[in-house]
């Protein structure tokens, strides 16, 4: 008969299990054969005949004997430190009520949580109530509102990342209302900077940056998923939408071309263009990275140990891994020099030509060809990479493709020939007189093509008949040159192979002029091209199967796409591929995605998330403070707000949660030094993007030129190094240099070093959360950093308009910067410092040229202590800091 109060095996036995036994009974490790990780494990017999578990029977289970023995041989843990009395108890107390599992919080669906019946004059919204509930329990009470200077600045950076316009200010601070309030929200909500601000966020999540990775780290075109991002922010696309489009935008009926663009999230995986490496194995690389990229940011769970071992702490199984990166494993991305597939996009009079063959087929072939043709046009896909190709003899795999040299030949496996009449390829040869004989099955096959092949100055398309043949065929092609006197002189070089019918519609009105634009469009046409994600057809499918401990080169069992059986199940007639992985993950019945972006949003205003560990919800991530606001706000946001991300943020900001003073007293700082229960506003650095805006933005020099191709702003020589190309970090021009950060060009092996000095990400993998640090190194970028001297000049330049002494300067610079009145103990450090500047430039003939280079000796001396002023108001504690 179980004996006082239930024990929760969540919160009780769990963390008991986790800290104490799990490392050697559980994932990789089950000594004794004996696992703790699921039930029906813990429940079976050991290797010594004996069940370690006995439901109701704890004095026949032979974990508490083992738990209770005195012998450090024999008792549990072993050479470990034995369990507390307490902590036996409660186990044995556990298997005496059945020893349940229970679910951890996180796996559970999301149920609509009313907030507790609080009534206070402090309270504004359901937020309010949760918090002071909590408060009210650790004998706690609310801080004061910010004053409005403060609170203008914090809303501002939070919801834009930048300071507020002075008009928008102004209105505020003349009456600072609650309603003036609504409607700064309002206004900074529908600001262009919104979507930058937040877009910012998603690059470190999404891992993008303008290079792929690896050792060469050679340019990526891919700057128009950047621009998708700010644009779906700023439109407040609805965050079901926002994923599923990322996940699958490729697989939704008739995509366009921003739905394309939006599959680029999972484009951002790094590419290894290094020669001598294998391609598949690189592939699978990306291929994993997307699976744990999807569950950490999307689903704030720690997924990727799986890949080798059942999850040591979570109820994970190393099979639902691959069943889950079987979704993922048929694209058509192969780690390619060329990044294929990429998005055409055209230019010009070749946009006009394809809108034109776009039209004619749709008005004169089946749709299904005609929506091969199309596809082919805008995407260049299917195709066989070269990279694939089986070198035969006098041939070699480069990471150009594939090289046949005198006489080389190659093999294309398990190609689909059925209603196949056209070979197109693209290739480059500086030789004349080569031909190119392609048989079917072997070198003695079947001849169903020879093709002349024609000097090229760079990599040039051909397109040629083939004779007709049926079913699935190793292609062995084979390069002939009299030309080539040198074995080892290089023939001709391969990139890729498409097969296709015939140009459709050949007896149709205008079929002459469509085949010809939409060839010119394939060979002669200037396009801008973006990476990314399709899926194979069915005729290039690729099976998927685990890898035996994570090992790609050990395929064990094949496995269809799948999820996890302890999450919610497949939505009705979602198909296996990434469109319904999407519809899965958008289910109001998924447990994770809503909550992990509410608490990411949480953990941008407030410092810290509702469950701290926003890459961890599972059971080894730090518990939420406040668990039934984290689901009464994911409730809300997936039905009330119907997924808007605005509104929810609004519901955030407009709490006088998020309104108090930040300041603290000693009782705050030893009750919750972390600021995990809110008794007072957020207090933290800003991040390396809004610092470095922020400071363009107060000194005048802040561009807002939104969208295109990353920039390069000041760096100094030396830092960045580009391997094999010896490319040079060439500054950009004008207004581009002082952009806002997240148009920075991004090189993952040399970031920009002012912005990885604050915590900035490299983005080789997905970042969840940046740990914030605090170095001298910080100190010294904002003080000598030539691009935040830069500023410092211009601010000074700004400062010395305003009307009045250099003690009314000084004064109305820091009013213009933090929105209220200077102190006077400021006022007179930093009259003292520009008193002092000010001598010791008036009496150096030349110390001042180095700062400003105009003007008589006395103003020059003058200036230059306003540019020193200027320098220590922007290395302002309270200015690099949100208070």
């Amino acid at each position: 008969i179980p004996k006082g109060d239930p024990v929760d095996y969540s919160t009780q036995i769990k963390p008991i299990l986790n800290t104490r036994c799990i490392s050697c009974h559980g994932g990789v490790r089950k000594k004794g054969g004996f696992s703790l990780l699921f039930r029906d494990e813990a429940l079976d017999t050991t290797e010594s005949g004996k069940f370690a578990i006995v439901p109701g029977h704890p004095e026949q289970s032979e974990m508490i004997r083992r738990l209770t023995l005195n012998d450090p041989d024999e008792r549990m843990p072993f050479k470990h430190d034995p369990l507390s009395k307490e902590e036996i108890e409660l186990l044995t107390r556990w298997i005496e009520q059945g020893a349940e599992w229970g679910e951890h919080w996180s796996y559970v669906s999301v149920a609509e949580t009313p907030a507790p019946a609080m009534d206070h004059t402090w309270v504004r919204n359901d937020i309010d109530r949760f918090i002071l509930e909590k408060l009210s329990e650790e004998d706690l009470t609310p801080s004061p509102e910010a004053d409005p200077a403060t609170l203008l600045r914090r809303v501002g950076l939070d919801l834009t990342g930048l300071p507020p316009e002075k008009d928008l200010g102004d209105s505020y601070l003349k009456n600072p209302t609650n309603e003036r309030y609504e409607q700064l929200v309002d206004s900074l909500l529908a600001s262009p900077a919104f979507g930058e601000r937040w877009t910012s966020l998603w690059m470190d999540l999404s891992r993008y940056a303008d290079s792929k990775g690896y050792e060469k780290d050679s340019y990526r075109n891919i700057w128009k998923y950047r621009d998708w991002l700010i644009r779906a922010f700023n439109d407040d696309m609805p965050y079901d939408r926002f994923l599923t489009e990322q996940l699958a935008g490729d697989l939704l009926p008739d995509p366009t071309d921003e739905l394309y663009i939006a599959t680029a999230f999972h484009r951002n995986t790094m590419t290894n263009d290094e020669g001598g490496t294998d391609s598949e194995e690189f592939r699978t690389a990306a291929v994993l990275d997307r699976v744990n990229t999807t569950w950490e940011a999307l689903m704030g769970t720690t997924f990727a140990c799986v890949q080798c071992h059942s999850h040591p702490y979570d109820p994970f199984k190393h099979e639902e891994y691959y069943k889950f990166m079987a979704f993922f494993n048929n694209t058509r991305d192969e780690d390619t020099n060329g990044d294929y597939p990429q998005l055409r996009q055209y230019h010009g009079e070749d946009s006009v030509k394809l809108l034109k063959v776009k039209a004619w087929l749709e008005a004169n072939v089946p749709a299904e060809k005609a929506k091969e043709q199309i596809t082919f046009l805008k995407t260049g896909q299917p195709i066989y990479n070269s990279l694939y190709c089986k070198p035969v003899g006098n041939a070699a795999t480069s990471e150009s493709g594939l090289l046949l040299k005198k006489d080389g030949a190659g093999i294309l496996r398990h190609v689909d020939l059925t209603g196949q009449r056209r070979l197109i390829f693209n290739f480059y040869t500086p030789n004349s007189g080569g031909v190119l004989t392609w048989r079917l099955d072997n070198e003695s096959g079947r001849i169903i093509a020879t093709i002349p092949v024609p000097t090229s100055k760079s990599w040039q398309t051909l397109e040629k008949e083939i004779t007709p043949a049926e079913g699935y065929h190793d292609l062995y092609f084979q390069y002939t040159n009299p030309n080539l006197k040198d074995l080892d002189q290089s023939g001709m070089y391969f990139d890729w192979f498409h097969f296709d019918g015939a140009f459709p519609g050949e007896s149709k009105p205008g079929y002459a002029q469509a085949k010809t634009m939409s060839w010119d469009l394939l060979t002669n046409s200037k396009f801008t091209p973006t990476p990314v994600m399709m899926e194979n057809p069915g005729n290039m499918f690729r099976s998927t199967h685990v890898f035996e401990r994570g090992n790609w080169l050990v395929k064990g069992e094949k496995v269809e796409p799948g999820v996890p059986h302890i999450l919610n199940t497949m939505p009705d007639n979602a198909p296996k591929n990434r469109l319904g992985l999407a519809r899965w993950m958008t289910d109001k019945k998924n447990p994770l995605v809503a909550r992990t972006l509410v608490n990411r949003l949480w953990e941008q205003l407030f410092g810290y998330g509702i469950a701290e560990t926003v890459e961890d919800l599972g059971t080894q991530g730090i518990p939420p403070t406040h668990m039934q606001l984290l689901d009464h706000l994911s409730w809300k946001f997936m039905t009330d707000y119907q997924w808007s991300i605005k509104r929810l943020l609004k519901e955030m900001v407009m709490s006088s949660t998020y309104r108090q003073d930040s300041k603290t007293d000693p009782v705050l700082l030893e009750k919750d030094p972390g600021n995990k229960l809110l008794a007072r506003g957020p207090r933290v650095r800003l991040t390396a993007e809004q610092l470095r805006d922020q400071g363009l933005f107060v000194s005048g020099l802040l561009s807002k030129k939104m969208y295109g191709p990353s920039v390069k702003p000041f760096q100094p020589k030396g830092i960045w190094l580009s391997p094999y190309n010896g490319e040079a970090w060439n500054q950009s021009k004008g207004e581009d240099q002082h952009r806002r950060a997240l148009y920075t060009h991004w090189k993952r092996t040399a970031p920009y070093p002012s912005m990885l000095t604050f915590d900035g990400a490299a983005r080789e993998v997905c970042t969840s959360r940046r740990i914030r640090t605090n170095t001298p190194l910080q100190a010294l970028v904002t003080l000598n950093d030539s691009a935040y001297f830069e500023m410092a000049v211009h601010f000074a330049s700004n400062m010395d308009r305003f009307a009045g002494t250099p003690r009314e300067k000084i004064s109305a610079a820091y009013q213009q910067m933090m929105y209220k009145p200077i102190t006077t103990e400021r006022l007179a450090a930093l009259m003292n410092l520009y008193d002092i500047s000010l001598k010791t430039y008036d009496s150096s003939p030349q110390g001042n040229f180095e700062l400003v280079d105009s003007g008589d000796k006395q103003h020059r001396a003058h200036r230059s202590a306003l540019v020193v002023v200027a320098n220590a108001l922007l290395n302002m504690d309270e200015w690099i800091t949100k208070n």
